[in-house]
């Protein structure tokens, strides 16, 4: 099954901001729409307490004001007398001077029911009458609140935006004669137009009174006035608000189903004190009630606001995403297309920079120090390749010689032995000399055979090393007196250094001795005529040869600290063309051209000795002035210490025996 194609980088950095965003653009929304519902609704709440606050103080100042004048009119002269009609003509002024609609007053005989004058519409009726006796200190107690209710003729309730509430009041306050006795009861009947407004937005409110059993007083719909709160849906809070009206508290409370026209209802109420009969009051409530959607009217244009500035968000959020992942992922494709067309190292360009972007310029550095690095890497590799490719040529051709050399002896071997065993010799002295021949050969097999065992371990790190403090004097004269016949056959001059004073380093005498044989083993093959010499020499601290010590050919450039031990040998040879002279410590590398061809070896010896010398803490090097001119090789040992040489290694150290010059004059 194949897997899904991955997205790019801009789709999902654009899907990722779309879903962190819209979400918390969402819920902010909703959060501020809630607040904006709390804020309005606590506001709503305070509005609507103190609409009923105001409610209270109004109907209970108006009551005071008409008290006051109902009580101005009951000390006039014409009350006093028993004169009709002076009352009546004193009673329709009085009427006549009330601000308020629909003023009457009713004047009946005493505390009876016969009505004396009556200037409303319809006679008032009054409860049951007991007055106190004048001038025992109560003055309030002169009066009482006959009836508080909305008018019975008013009819339903048919709009919402109604300005005035109208609540039928009567009061009543006796007239004493001269012997303080009730001549008359003055009636007052007057409408209070109460002001309520339930439109959008409006937190007057309806008014409702509920006394203190419960029965409702005055209500927008006249057709529950008279009716307790018990019978009405939401009783139970409608008793909780006259509790809490009992004990003073004004606060707001949600109402359900107080009128058809809407389902809940905020009510803000405060407690209503009413005198209701002579020496007698009672706490009545007084409600400011509204629709709880007209409370929160404001509550739909913060939505409509927030949902368009919420799109307007949104449409803003959406472009600067697209921006944002735009300009964030453009350097990125930029970066991907320069790595989908870098091929190769051959045209090497640097990495786009200049991206705005701090973090993006400085990974585009990071690339541009990366692709250096490969591309130095990859011109390493490809010089690997190429010494890969010429070491397996080298090997191919080390192969190719060492087949020859190995074969070239054992031919020799083979040829001679089966001569002396086939009895072909015609004396004893013709198969000495055959048996010489065979010997040699096997001699020059086992040289090969071992240096090809020798590089071999050295390149495994399996070659075993026994270093010592010795005198390098013993090993030259050793190696001069082993060359010096070889010297002699061709006609060279070797000649060995002056050796007086004892030459102390550390080194394994055998692979000491094995390096300069082959050193000076190669100067003499590669020397048709002239002479191949030896000399040592010592350089101090500072580098400086002795006094009286040759210098070095410049160029020449030694590793090992000092003190050193310096030896050199130096051949007329056939010489080293400067080009072939760094590969000559090798592994299988003969310098190149028909010059060297005709010379036997395998090209191990030069590097052999190389390893061996560097085991020792050494350094060897090779320096020729071109093809014809010759050669020096030239090996440093560090010198040991004098206070590391011990006494039996002095008395073991024996001055040279012979001449340092040899060979052939």
């Amino acid at each position: 099954m194949l897997s899904p194609r991955p997205r790019s980088f801009r789709r999902i950095l654009v899907v990722r901001l779309l879903l962190l965003g819209i979400p918390i653009l969402l819920i902010g929304q909703y959060v501020t729409l809630r607040k904006g519902r709390t804020s309005l609704l606590e506001t709503a709440r305070q509005n609507l307490t103190s609409s009923a606050i105001r409610k209270g103080e109004f109907v209970n100042k108006t009551l005071e004001l008409l008290l006051g004048n109902l009580q101005t009119l009951s000390q006039t002269q014409a009350l006093q007398g028993e004169d009709l009609s002076a009352v009546e003509a004193q009673v329709r002024q009085f009427t006549a001077q009330i601000p308020l609609a629909d003023a009457c007053v009713q004047v009946n005989q005493g505390t009876t029911d016969t009505i004396l004058l009556n200037t409303c519409l319809a006679p008032l009726a009054l409860p049951q009458l007991a007055w106190t006796e004048p001038g025992n200190g109560i003055e309030n107690s002169s009066f009482y609140l006959a009836s508080l209710q909305s008018p019975a003729d008013k009819a339903p309730l048919v709009s919402e935006t109604e300005d005035y509430a109208e609540i039928d009041v009567v009061l009543a306050t006796p007239v004493y004669d001269a012997l303080g006795q009730v001549r008359y009861t003055l009636s007052l009947q007057a409408q209070i137009n109460q002001l309520e407004n339930t439109g959008a937005r409006s937190l007057v409110g309806y008014t409702a009174v509920i006394d203190a059993a419960g029965i409702i007083r005055v209500h927008p719909d006249p057709t529950l006035v008279g009716r307790s709160i018990d019978t009405l849906p939401g009783q139970d809070r409608l008793q909780s608000i006259v509790r809490n009206a009992q004990t003073g508290e004004s606060s707001t409370l949600h109402l359900f189903e107080f009128l058809p026209t809407h389902s809940e209802w905020l009510a803000g109420f405060t407690p209503l004190e009413l005198a209701i009969a002579p020496g007698q009051t009672e706490t009545w409530t007084i409600l400011a009630i509204t629709p709880l959607d007209h409370a929160l009217q404001g509550l739909r244009e913060i939505r409509t606001a927030l949902v368009i500035f919420t799109l307007g968000l949104l449409v803003a959020q959406i472009a600067l995403v697209l921006y944002v992942a735009r300009r964030l992922s453009r350097p990125m494709e930029r970066l991907s297309n320069y790595a989908q067309s870098l091929q190769d190292f051959s045209h090497f360009q640097e990495v786009p920079q200049n991206f705005h972007v701090w973090e993006l310029d400085h990974l585009a550095k990071v690339f541009n120090r990366m692709l250096k690095r490969l591309e130095q890497r990859a011109r390493e590799l490809q010089h690997a390749w190429q010494d890969a490719q010429m070491a397996n040529q080298l090997k191919s051709e080390f192969l190719a010689n060492t087949s020859h050399e190995l074969r070239t002896p054992l031919n020799a071997i083979i040829g001679c032995i089966r001569i002396v065993r086939e009895d072909c010799c015609d004396s004893k002295e013709e198969e000495q000399e055959f048996l010489h021949r065979a010997d040699q050969a096997a001699i020059h097999l086992l040289e090969i055979i071992n240096d090809i065992l020798d590089i071999a371990k050295i390149e495994s790190g399996t070659l075993e090393m026994y270093p010592e403090i010795l005198d390098v004097r013993q090993i030259i004269t050793e190696v001069v007196d082993l060359q010096t016949v070889q010297a002699q056959q061709k006609g060279l001059t070797l000649i060995g250094p002056d050796l007086d004073t004892p030459l102390w380093v550390r080194a394994d005498r055998s692979k000491l001795k094995q390096v300069l044989l082959n050193v000076v083993y190669n100067a003499i093959k590669f020397t048709e005529s002239g002479e191949v010499v030896l000399q040592t020499r010592v350089e101090t601290e500072n580098g400086a040869p002795e006094p009286g010590a040759s210098s070095l050919p410049e160029g020449v450039m030694l590793s090992t600290p000092c003190p050193r031990l310096i030896i050199t040998i130096r051949d007329t040879g056939i010489g080293v063309d400067p080009k072939q002279q760094s590969k000559l410590f090798k592994p299988f590398v003969m310098a190149d051209g028909s010059t060297t061809r005709r010379f036997e070896g395998t090209g191990l010896g030069l590097a052999i000795s190389r390893n061996l010398i560097t085991l020792m803490e050494g350094s060897i090097t090779l320096h020729s002035e071109g093809l014809g001119l010759g050669s020096l090789v030239v090996i440093a040992l560090p010198l040991v210490n004098e206070h590391e040489i011990s006494g039996e290694d002095r008395e073991d150290t024996q001055p040279p025996s012979r001449k340092p010059h040899l060979g052939i004059v």
